[in-house]
């Protein structure tokens, strides 16, 4: 299995948008074959970070993942609104 942990870091303005993005992202992520966790998860301490933990069965399902049109659009979104650093992890 793979575990990827997004770090996000976004200013308040785009907090929401970047959020919005997230859960849009969440929600489909889910529904894909080989997901065996998605969530999003908010600093209690520094409003301006968030996280994605997400787990995958393998790696094809992360390439296809990476590749579905909803990863594009909302990746995207977040990637134009925030500073993000990915940490993968096998197991």
């Amino acid at each position: 299995m793979l575990r990827l942990n997004c770090f996000i870091s976004v200013s308040r303005e785009n907090r929401d948008a970047v959020l919005e993005a997230a859960k849009r992202l969440t929600e489909a992520s889910l529904k894909q074959d080989g997901c065996v966790a998605y969530d999003i998860f908010e600093s209690a301490t520094r409003p301006e970070v968030m996280m994605i933990c997400e787990t995958w069965r393998d790696q094809a399902a992360l390439d296809a993942h990476s590749a579905s049109d909803v990863f594009a659009k909302e990746a995207g979104i977040m990637h134009s609104l925030a500073e993000m650093k990915l940490e993968t992890f096998e197991f």
